[in-house]
This record gives C-alpha cells, sequence and structure tokens, in this order.
C-alpha cells in the first residue's frame, strides 16, 4: 500500500490547446462529456440512496475493467496526537473482512490475474483494482465487503502487525533517506499548529504506535461510508449488469456519519522562519525555499503552476541560468507549485553540489528572480507548457487505471467527474500577465519558510541566520516482540440480504489475444518493430543501441552514461536551448539512458507532431554538437550525483552486491555512472570515440506503437536509412561464472541507519538459457509478488518491513538469483535468517494449491499486459533483443500450464542454494555485526562502501 499523492488534475490530466472543443450533454440521470477531436470520454453518474456515487465508463479496447474507490478522507481529517491514522487505516482494509480471510484480498485478486494496491495522500484515500473483465463480481464483493463488513475482524493483533509495517514504511521512506525529514520541517513552520496540512501522511513515530483499536473503530464509522466515497468502474463491461452489481454489493450499506466539508485554511507567514538540520544520509547540501499559496482549481493556482515551470524548467529559466549555468552550484534547480483540497504552497528546491555554502544558493535564488523580473513572460513560454500539457493529458488517460483515477478525484474534489471541461478551460485562460501577477503576489518580497540540510559534521554550510530543527530521530534499540493476547472468538457476521461467504463465480477467463507486430530490416542492417494501435493519437517508440555500460573502458569507467546525456544538449544545427524548445513545442518527449547493455533513445508525441518529432531523433542522433561547455556542466552534475548517492543505503547496497558477484574486472562490478575518479578522467574525446566506435545501426533496434502505420513509421526512418552508415560492432565478452562454494556474510556499515538494507544471492543464468523462464515461474510463489512467502513472513506475520521479493534478473549475461528488503535494524539477524530458511525449505516443494495460484497469477495476467502503448514497446524490446518469436507469450502460457509439482521442485533444487549465497547486509555495524559471527555463515566480513574488507576497530560502537 502505498503512501502518496495524486499530481494536481491540472497538470496530471487535461490539457488540451485552444484548438480542442469540449461539449458536455446533460441527461436525465447521468452526464456524458465529449472532447474532441480524437478523444471521447463518457461517463454516466447515478447516486444510490445510501449515498455512494457512482461513476461508469465503459472502454472495450481491451477486455479488463478498473474499479477505484476514493474517499473523502486523508491526513487532513486526522487530529493532533493521532498523526498517520488515515495511512495506517488504508493498510487495515488489505487485511481481512467479515467474509474474506486474513490476507486474501491480493492473493483473491492476483488469482484472478489482476493487481491492486491502495494509497492515501493529504486530501484522499483511494483503493483500486485492475482484473479481467470476468473478475468484475469479485471485486464488487471484496470491494464492498471492506466498506460495509470490516469492522468486526479487526483484532489487536492485526491492528499491532500494521503498525509495524507502517512504521518500518516510514523508516524506508523518511528515516533511512537523505533529506527525509525536508517536508516535515517545512510543513510544520508553514502551517499553524493543528492545520491540517501541518503533519505528514506518513504521521509520527509516536503517534502510530499509540493508536488503538477504539481509533480504528471511531475512523471508520465516521469516514467509511458510502456517503463520502466515489466507485468507478472503467472498461470492458455491461453497463445494466454493472448497475445491477454495484446496487447488489454496495446497495444494502447503510449511510454513516454525515462528513461536512473542508473549509478553505489557506495560511500566511508574518516572518521567515530558518532551519537546519544535519542529515544523516545526505553527502550534499539541500535548500529549499517555501511560500504560502492556494488551494487547488483556483485561478491563481493555475498561473502558478505555470510560474514554476517558467522559473526552473529548462535552459532558458532564469533559475537554470544563474544557479546552473553561471555560477555552478547545482545540476538542476527546481520550482513548483503545490495546490491541494484547503491551502496551497509554492517551492523551490535545490540540491547544491557538494560543499557548496548555502547562502550562495539563496543569493542565487534572489539573482534569478530578479532576471525573472527583467525578462518577463513570453508568449512562448505559455505556448510550449500548454503543449506538453497536452501529450501529458493523453498520457494520463492512456489505461483504464488513469481514467478510473481521474473520474474519481475530479468527483470526489468538485462533484463532477466531468470537471476536465471547467480545467481546460481554467487552463486555456492563463496568460503571461496572470503569471507575473502570481509571482508579484505570493512571492516576491513575501516571507518564505527556508531550510537548511547539510551533511552532518558540515554545519558551515547551513543558510546564515538559521536555527536547529527539532528533528525527531528514533533511537536503535534491541528488538522485543510484541506479545498480543488475542482470544478466540468467532466473528459476529453483520446481516446481509445476500450470502456474502461465497465468492462470485467468475466465468471463463478473456483468452489471450496478442496484438499484431511487424517486422522491417532496413537498408542499413537497422531492424524495425511496430504495433499500430489507434484509440489515442499518440506514438510510443525507442531506439536501442547494444552495448551501453559493457563497452565502457574500466579505467575510464561512465563514458557510455556521458553519451546520453551529451547527445541530448543540442545539435550541429541547434543550440542546446534551441533543441530543448523545439521539442516542448511540439509537446514530446524525448530522452536517452544507458544500462548495462544499451543505450536507450525514448520518446512519447502527438501523432500530429510525429514526423517533425522523428526529425529531431535523427538530429540527435547523427549530429552531434560536442558542446563542450555543456560537457563540463554534465561532468560536474555526474560527480556530485555519485557523490550524493554515496550515502543513500540502497545505492550502497546495489554497488557492494554486484562487485562480490561479477568480481573486480567485469563491467557489471561498477555502476553505470561511473565513480568520481573515473569521470574525472573522462574527456569529451572519448566521448567521440565511443560514438564513432559503437553507433551503428547493424547493433540496433528500432520499435514503435501508437497511431502510426507501417508505411507512416517507415517513412520517418527514411533519413536515418539513408544516412546512418552501418558499420561492424563487436560487443565484448566478459567470463561470468558462480564459483561460490560457501555462505557468506557481509556487513558495510551505516552507522545509526534505522533500517538494515538486505540482498542475498548468487550468479545464476542468462534470459537466453531455456530455463530461465521456468525459474521465474518456479520462484513466483517464494518472493515474485505480494504473496510470495518472504513478504507474508516478514511484513504480514512479523510486521519487520515494507516489502519483501526475490527474483532473477538475467539478459544475455548470467545475471543474479536475488531476494532483499529493507527491514528495521533491530530485526536485522532474525530477518536474515528468515530468508536463509525459507528458501531452504522452498526447494522442498509447494502445495498443488500454491502451484495452482502462480498458473492463475501469471497466465490470467495476460488480460492486462497489452492495455498501454508503454506495456508493447516493453515487449517488442524484448523480442527484439532476445530475438523471440512473435508467439513467445503463448509459449510462456504453455511453460506455466504445465508446469508439475515435480518440475517445479527441480528448478528449486537447481537454482536455489543457500548454502552458497552471498548474504549482505548494509546496516548499524555497532549494533547489528557481531551476531552474525554466531549464526552458521561460513565466514564473515565487514566491507566499506566501496565492497572493500575492513576491520572491526575501524567501526566505532
Amino acid at each position: 500500500m502505498k503512501n502518496f499523492r495524486l499530481k494536481p488534475m491540472a497538470f496530471l490530466m487535461l490539457s488540451l490547446l485552444l484548438s480542442v472543443f469540449v461539449s458536455c450533454d446533460k441527461l436525465k440521470g447521468q452526464e456524458k462529456v465529449t472532447t474532441d477531436p480524437g478523444l471521447s470520454i463518457e461517463f454516466d453518474k447515478y447516486e444510490l440512496e445510501n449515498g455512494l456515487n457512482v461513476v461508469l465508463h465503459q472502454d472495450k479496447s481491451d477486455p479488463i475493467v478498473s474499479v477505484a474507490i476514493q474517499y473523502g478522507v486523508g491526513s487532513n481529517r486526522e487530529k493532533k496526537g493521532r498523526t498517520g491514522f488515515a495511512h495506517l487505516f488504508e493498510h487495515m482494509l488489505f487485511q481481512e473482512s467479515e467474509n474474506v480471510p486474513q490476507d486474501q484480498f491480493f492473493k483473491k485478486i492476483q488469482d484472478a490475474g489482476g493487481t491492486l494496491n491502495g494509497g492515501t495522500w493529504q486530501d484522499g484515500t483511494v483503493y483500486y483494482e485492475v482484473v479481467p473483465k470476468n473478475a468484475l463480481e469479485m471485486v464488487m464483493w471484496l470491494e464492498s465487503d471492506r466498506m460495509g463488513y470490516l469492522i468486526n475482524t479487526v483484532t489487536e493483533s492485526a491492528f499491532a502487525n500494521q503498525q509495524e509495517v507502517v512504521q518500518n514504511e516510514k523508516r524506508q521512506r523518511v528515516d533511512n533517506n537523505p533529506y527525509g525529514h525536508t517536508g516535515w520541517v517545512i510543513d510544520k513552520n508553514l502551517f499553524p499548529d493543528g492545520h491540517p496540512y501541518s503533519w505528514q501522511v506518513i504521521g509520527e513515530l509516536e503517534d502510530l504506535q499509540n493508536a488503538t483499536v477504539e481509533d480504528v473503530k471511531e475512523f471508520y464509522d465516521k469516514f467509511y461510508g458510502p456517503n463520502n466515497a466515489t466507485l468507478v468502474i472503467a472498461g470492458d463491461f455491461d453497463e445494466t449488469e454493472a448497475r445491477e452489481l454495484v446496487e447488489k454489493y454496495f446497495g444494502e450499506i447503510k449511510k454513516r456519519q454525515e462528513v461536512e466539508p473542508l473549509e478553505v485554511q489557506n495560511v500566511s507567514l508574518e516572518e521567515t522562519k530558518r532551519l537546519y538540520h544535519e542529515d544523516n544520509f545526505a553527502s550534499a547540501p539541500q535548500l529549499n525555499m517555501v511560500w504560502p499559496a492556494v488551494e487547488q482549481y483556483t485561478q491563481d493556482a493555475y498561473a502558478l503552476d505555470f510560474l514554476g515551470e517558467i522559473l526552473s524548467d529548462g535552459k532558458e529559466a532564469p533559475l537554470y541560468k544563474v544557479l546552473v549555468e553561471e555560477k555552478e552550484l547545482t545540476s538542476q534547480p527546481y520550482a513548483f507549485n503545490s495546490a491541494d483540497q484547503i491551502a496551497g504552497k509554492f517551492r523551490i528546491m535545490v540540491t547544491a553540489n557538494a560543499d557548496v555554502d548555502l547562502d550562495s544558493v539563496e543569493a542565487g535564488i534572489s539573482e534569478a528572480f530578479r532576471l525573472f523580473e527583467k525578462e518577463g513572460v513570453t508568449e512562448r513560454d505559455i505556448e510550449r507548457i500548454k503543449a506538453g500539457l497536452e501529450t501529458d493529458f493523453y498520457n494520463g488517460i492512456s489505461s483504464v487505471l488513469g481514467k478510473s483515477f481521474q473520474l474519481a478525484q475530479y468527483d470526489v474534489f468538485t462533484g463532477d467527474p466531468g470537471y476536465i471541461e471547467q480545467d481546460i478551460e481554467n487552463i486555456k485562460a492563463v496568460t503571461k500577465e496572470d503569471v507575473v501577477r502570481v509571482y508579484e503576489k505570493y512571492i516576491k518580497g513575501k516571507p518564505f519558510v527556508l531550510t537548511s540540510f547539510v551533511p552532518k559534521g558540515q554545519i558551515e554550510l547551513i543558510a546564515e541566520n538559521s536555527e536547529k530543527a527539532e528533528v525527531v530521530e528514533e533511537e536503535i534499540t534491541e528488538n522485543v516482540a510484541t506479545e498480543v493476547a488475542e482470544m478466540e472468538q468467532e466473528v459476529q457476521k453483520t446481516p446481509s440480504k445476500i450470502d456474502r461467504s461465497v465468492q462470485p463465480e467468475m466465468g471463463e477467463t478473456p483468452s489471450l489475444n496478442v496484438p499484431e507486430a511487424w517486422t522491417v530490416q532496413l537498408e542499413n542492417d537497422l531492424e524495425v518493430y511496430g504495433i499500430e494501435q489507434t484509440e489515442l493519437p499518440l506514438v510510443n517508440f525507442s531506439l536501442v543501441i547494444e552495448g551501453g555500460h559493457l563497452l565502457d573502458d574500466l579505467s575510464k569507467n561512465g563514458v557510455a552514461n556521458l553519451m546520453t546525456d551529451i547527445l541530448m544538449e543540442g545539435t550541429a544545427n541547434k543550440t542546446p536551448a534551441e533543441l530543448e524548445e523545439e521539442i516542448d513545442l511540439l509537446g514530446a518527449n524525448i530522452y536517452m539512458y544507458t544500462t548495462n547493455e544499451t543505450i536507450v533513445i525514448r520518446g512519447n508525441t502527438l501523432k500530429r507532431n510525429f514526423n517533425e518529432t522523428m526529425d529531431l531523433v535523427q538530429e540527435i542522433l547523427l549530429e552531434p554538437r560536442w558542446d563542450e561547455k555543456e560537457f563540463e556542466r554534465i561532468k560536474t552534475s555526474t560527480i556530485n550525483g555519485i557523490k550524493r548517492n554515496e550515502a543513500d543505503p540502497n545505492w550502497i547496497a546495489s554497488n557492494v552486491y554486484n562487485k562480490i558477484l561479477y568480481g573486480e574486472n567485469h563491467p557489471f562490478a561498477y555502476p553505470t555512472l561511473g565513480t568520481v575518479e573515473s569521470v574525472e578522467a573522462i574527456t569529451i574525446d572519448d566521448l567521440k570515440e565511443y560514438y564513432n566506435k559503437y553507433f551503428s545501426p547493424t547493433v540496433s533496434n528500432f520499435h514503435i506503437v501508437g497511431n502510426v502505420t507501417r508505411d507512416e513509421a517507415l517513412a520517418s526512418l527514411e533519413g536515418i536509412e539513408e544516412n546512418w552508415a552501418p558499420k561492424e560492432v563487436t560487443i565484448p565478452e566478459f567470463e561470468v561464472t558462480n564459483n561460490r562454494d560457501k555462505a557468506s556474510l557481509y556487513f558495510v556499515d551505516v552507522p545509526d541507519a534505522k533500517q538494515s538494507v538486505i540482498n542475498i544471492g548468487y550468479i545464476a543464468l542468462p534470459r537466453t538459457n531455456q530455463d530461465y523462464f521456468p525459474a521465474e515461474v518456479m520462484n513466483y510463489k517464494l518472493g515474485g509478488s505480494f504473496s510470495g512467502n518472504v513478504n507474508l513472513i516478514l511484513r504480514e506475520e512479523k510486521g519487520y518491513t515494507y516489502g519483501a521479493r526475490s527474483g532473477f534478473s538475467g539478459s544475455k549475461i548470467p545475471g543474479t538469483f536475488t531476494a532483499s528488503s529493507s527491514v528495521r535494524t533491530n530485526t536485522t539477524g532474525e530477518s536474515v535468517g528468515i530468508f536463509r530458511d525459507e528458501i531452504a525449505k522452498y526447494k522442498e516443494g509447494i502445495s498443488e494449491e500454491d502451484l495452482e495460484f502462480t498458473k492463475n497469477a501469471l497466465i490470467k495476467s495476460n488480460a492486462r499486459r497489452f492495455e498501454t502503448q508503454g506495456s508493447l514497446l516493453g515487449m517488442l524490446q524484448e523480442m527484439s533483443t532476445y530475438d523471440l518469436d512473435p508467439k513467445y507469450i503463448e509459449n510462456e502460457e504453455e511453460i506455466i500450464g504445465a508446469m508439475t509439482l515435480e518440475q517445479h521442485k527441480e528448478l528449486a533444487k537447481k537454482y536455489l542454494d543457500e548454502s552458497k549465497m552471498a548474504y549482505l547486509v548494509v546496516g548499524d555495524a555497532a549494533t547489528q555485526f557481531d551476531q552474525f559471527k554466531e549464526m552458521g555463515f561460513d565466514e564473515v566480513k565487514l566491507l566499506d562502501k566501496k565492497g572493500e574488507e575492513v576491520q572491526l576497530s575501524e567501526v566505532k560502537p
């Protein structure tokens, strides 16, 4: 379950340009909204007698259905002293209800081939499922049972478990993360004591520990009634049947307490507040400046959204010009508006380069403001922002889940799922004069909250006149298991008109329907793969060039990564700023990234701008600018990024784990970013050499999915076919073997870590091995899903973690088997032992029931597999990378369906040997290291953050 906030609707989903016409027809009992051209969003809305709002949206493009229920309750409904309760309660709803046994919500949905989750943010809570269409009635049964038939099952032990899970989520997301406490410091000082936004969604640790079952019951009765919720069904369903199911399962649930609407509570500051914190996990200083603003859907909120983009987005942005180009204080400043239900805030966030004094950053922001005042806002600024918003809108409705989220949020916050009409008008109405006006009204010369987060021991870097923020940090203590006396008693069933104890029949699962793909080899040997999908006026594409990090010289590791940065910094005919603006004005996204084995150019654009976008792709690919100034900037940015990562426990764990398994002489032992030393040694000539030697269509594949025909796609590639000459490229091979013969415990010290990051495994097999996919199937019940054994024990039974997983990661090169988790520090040893025991036990075989669950979850989920253009693009990339048959997914289904218990057991024995695995722990050595000497490992070693062995005497208690 996620602790998250949805982006404001203005930037998530609307944003059609002036050319888009929106009509709204009012019909009896329903509303129909149609946007034109090229897009039709129709919905029916009605209300049950108990106050439940129901919104139905039919979309028969895929045989799936999404159900979302959004309640009008978030952390803004909590009381001081009971913070974090909305999110904690959201977790409780995944436990059990009167007619759904413990831990069965996830299992039943997965067994049907679906996915589910929930989320809480300041202003709301949402639960959702996406399932094959035959499972709609089961979802209605599940969701209605936790809405109306839950509270009698809430026990002390179940509640205590989820208290632990949520506390671990807080440790993982906040306490063990660089800058994790920033939001707490900002909101506590921006909003007055007791304001609904003055605390965090995740809550205070003390409040989470003190919550009681009585709190649960009170919260449920007040906020979880049908009269405080909107139910959205989107996808492939029969409307008459859906209405009948809604009435059958939700109609008899009684109204609960009336929930009064919250009043707007915008705030003001009488004076600027300046605070600092020494951050245990930060390696670079970060400055935030935050001003009070206004609530969502107001004229000023829209204009402030635009102001954030104009101040920081792009090379012509004032913050970028001053802080990045002129003063070289940071690699990327951010400015953004957060308009929420009852208040808003405008924020500038700058993570500075290492050792930068934050006074200079603050002075730079002031200088950028003066530059903004001098240059003002142009019509072109407004035009490019609106262009990007149109593409964002279509991307936001590319899935039935996205549509259901949007309809639900509009309904809860405005009372109208069709508020899109007004939302679009509000965006269209923003002018350059509005942007300047809100800057002067809310920002210029106004008091703000300033935070300086600096690495521990570098207090000299804080902005002057700052006071110490009273951040509460958890102390590491010995683990004491909480014993909760649980009396065996029969659950009191709430009366119902129907027999809710029986799970509804689901009928036949939709058959596999793989979209037809085409493939063509161009004259320059570039392989092209495509799928036409006409639902939305969008096109997604990728050019994958083999090699990537594998082609790095280990003495200058990081060249491949810098390649993907420098190629996006202008072309021979366009400055970096000109290229960026051209992409923005098309409403397109073009970006590049490096992986261990590839360099990828990825793009997303509107159909009408597809050819112009591809012209830019060709120019980026074939006409590099090799801008020396930008090269020095991205080198500095990369080096500072590496330094920041070096304090992150998860980053440390990943790097050390790879080095242990792959050894000193393999590129995979080193991060694609490189090291500080290797990047400092790289010159622009190294990049040119890499480009000239390794960029070739002979080792490249192009993939395209969207509203574009095969002929249109090939026509767009004519320039690349004609001008990109083939050359021979040999991808080097490195020896990869699993020669481990012992169970080794490696420990990396991160003093005062609130969680321990655990990675357990060894080299396994490549994706190209015939056993690879069967091994993935075998792993599913061990740790391949929420219902995996390791997660059910470490999270659901013990409450030691927010999540635990296991899986295989092979490619053309042998990858790893890895079991991993982040656990509460004082449970580290026991958690490692549980992993070891469960891997060993798994080799003894699983039950027939577990095998059937695995088969259902993997086969039935294929109904959801081809919904979005992004998922189809991924399928094409997998086909091209591994030279797979177009029917490879059908072959995978046959492998799953034919697997026997004996085959499953043999695969587990073959690929899971806990006695030869590396056990890596990244955590607090002073309190956790010694215990491992008594746990039966063949060797126990203490390592530094680079993976080199050190002595215990070097770790200070």
